[in-house]
């Protein structure tokens, strides 16, 4: 009997695989997509899992191999330390595990997935296997002293504040309709869905208080600067304009600083998740580098004909494009 249109077929399971990272944490990672196709390797930020790129994983795994993995302490993937340096590690490890030797992919992150990838600037395995990269949502340094969660001045009553609210070891518990519109707060924006905040608090709440207290001491003194400097692959760096966690002073930095941004997008009216609340738009950045980096006359070949016309804003001095979508 044939299959009820109105009810397709579920998507294929995907690869499960371990991948050791230096100190011995084993990583969990998936693959979705044919064994054979282009590869997207895709890292997520603090308190998520692998369940954040689930909008990518759809719309694209049925052209590309779309690899997603748990940072250390989140998902399935065990604490072990937890530093920059050992998010660089498990990002090298994965590239290793999934890749074969000289394979290259697009290497996108979102905030703490982003910081993973400039932490591993320089690292033989993001040279030799990253095509290009989408940098989400992220900062280098200062994220305490710019997030503008809480109302007041750039300044010392404003940074203690957000830091001992980052610091709390205390539970989230279960999602309920008061924390909502917390996390819309914080997280999202006012233009973000109904369905959209509810999937964010479904990951955000299922990570463990443990890991979340110890990566927030990481992420406060956090100081990337120099990495940014030398990561010298071909880069998009994208914000939502009304992020609160990482506000686009953050990605003009990095546009400004890195040696190889091809562009510094700002998507208007998104707040800090971006690929959640805009998943139309980091999936079309996701094809377009991979059209450009991955496809037929790589590494420049041209952006696809179907990519989305965005208005484009003035050349800034600083040498990148800022496109407002």
């Amino acid at each position: 009997m044939s299959r009820n249109r109105n009810h397709p077929a579920p998507a294929p399971a995907p690869r499960v695989m371990t991948a050791e990272s230096a100190d011995g944490t084993a990583l969990h990672i998936e693959i979705h997509g044919p064994g054979d196709a282009p590869a997207l390797v895709l890292s997520h930020g603090w308190t998520c899992s692998t369940r954040f790129w689930d909008a990518q994983i759809r719309a694209l795994s049925a052209e590309f191999r779309v690899v997603v993995y748990d940072q250390r302490g989140h998902g399935r993937t065990p604490m072990g330390r937890v530093s920059t340096g050992a998010l660089a590690d498990d990002l090298e490890a994965v590239l290793r595990t999934v890749l074969a030797p000289g394979e290259q992919a697009v290497v996108a992150g979102h905030s703490m997935g982003a910081m993973t990838i400039v932490a591993a600037a320089g690292r033989p395995a993001l040279t030799e296997h990253a095509a290009a990269l989408l940098l989400c949502s992220t900062a280098a340094s200062h994220l305490v002293e710019e997030c503008t969660v809480l109302p007041g001045r750039r300044g010392g009553p404003r940074t203690r504040a957000t830091r001992a609210i980052l610091r709390s070891p205390l539970p989230l518990g279960p999602v309920t309709p008061l924390g909502l519109p917390v996390l819309r707060r914080v997280a999202l924006s006012p233009a973000a869905t109904r369905a959209q905040v509810a999937a964010c608090a479904r990951i955000v709440h299922a990570c463990p208080r443990i890991p979340r207290a110890a990566w927030s001491h990481v992420l406060e003194t956090l100081d990337l600067t120099e990495s940014v400097r030398v990561l010298d692959l071909p880069a998009v760096v994208l914000v939502g304009s009304a992020d609160r966690l990482t506000p686009p002073v953050h990605s003009h930095r990095l546009a400004a600083n890195l040696p190889d941004c091809r562009g510094l997008v700002v998507l208007d009216g998104a707040g800090h998740m971006t690929p959640v609340e805009r998943p139309d738009d980091i999936t079309a950045q996701l094809r377009s580098l991979a059209a450009q980096f991955l496809g037929p006359g790589h590494p420049e070949s041209p952006a696809p004909a179907t990519a989305p016309q965005r208005e484009e804003a003035p050349v800034r001095d600083t040498g990148e494009k800022e496109t407002t979508v």
